[in-house]
């Protein structure tokens, strides 16, 4: 009888006989078939804590990583070790989506660019600095990335685009909708912060092709690339925080339709004019 026969037999009358007993009988180990009983794929062993798990994740837009999830299920009196929590969570695919940012590695050598905005938030004319970020926008069905490209001139959004998944080319695809928006004629620079999609190999090829001048802020200082966050502060202030959204496509068009009341009718209080009007108003 092969071991692992002889390991099932044992798992499956452990309610009857002791399992030391049954070892011994068997001729085989006791780490050996604790070692056994781990590797088993038994779905019913873990399926009452992953359907908590995932209701924890429904409540909270799939944001808590496992600690927090470990308080979730405490403070509901269901108590288990934060490990156990942690692989049952990678066993059901019930992750968190907002932080997996800090864990993408790539082979090739990361691309990282001197601060040139430094702070200096003023433009002369459009098209001559672009701020670029991502943020997350939460709704029942899960989080949904939304990057953006402002320009410093009239603090219009330039482009923007919605992705379920935070990756490189999210970033990429918001640089080419806002590069076949505008005619881009004299140096730009493109200031971001410095996620791994920004120091990614994708992300110099297309700006060195588009001949943009990528600029980055400094590890730590998220007040390098404050416009940028201005931006969603204002968004979900006035916007998101307001509703409940329920699907991607809710959030979609919502965020649309604000952009495009944001650059065509918020008028804005240093200026008193809306972006688009001061836009029109520029002559190069």
């Amino acid at each position: 009888m092969r071991t692992s026969v002889k390991y099932l037999v044992i798992y499956r009358h452990k309610e009857k006989h002791a399992i030391s007993e049954m070892c011994r009988f068997f001729e085989v180990s006791r780490s050996g078939y604790y070692d056994f009983v781990k590797r088993m794929d038994i779905p019913a062993k873990d399926l009452p804590l992953a359907e908590k798990i995932r209701e924890c994740q429904e409540e909270c837009g799939k944001t808590y990583g496992y600690r927090r999830v470990h308080l979730w299920l405490e403070r509901n009196g269901i108590h288990h070790n934060p490990k156990t929590v942690l692989r049952v969570m990678q066993k059901y695919n019930l992750l968190s989506v907002v932080r997996r940012k800090k864990y993408h590695y790539y082979s090739q050598a990361l691309h990282k660019y001197p601060n040139l905005l430094n702070r200096d938030f003023k433009a002369e004319r459009p098209n001559q600095k672009w701020v670029t970020d991502i943020s997350y926008i939460h709704t029942q069905q899960g989080v949904l990335y939304l990057s953006v490209i402002r320009d410093l001139f009239d603090n219009s959004i330039v482009a923007y685009k919605t992705s379920t998944t935070q990756n490189v080319q999210l970033v990429l695809e918001t640089i080419k909708a806002a590069k076949r928006k505008e005619k881009v004629t004299a140096e730009l620079q493109l200031h971001s912060d410095q996620g791994f999609q920004y120091t990614s190999h994708p992300y110099f090829k297309l700006t060195q092709s588009y001949n943009i001048i990528p600029s980055m802020s400094r590890r730590g200082n998220p007040y390098d690339n404050a416009m940028a966050e201005n931006f969603f502060s204002i968004l979900k202030t006035e916007c998101i925080y307001r509703v409940k959204l329920k699907t991607y496509e809710e959030a979609r068009l919502l965020i649309s339709q604000y952009i495009d009341f944001y650059n065509n009718q918020r008028i804005q209080l240093k200026t008193k004019l809306t972006p688009y009007e001061k836009r029109s108003q520029y002559v190069a």
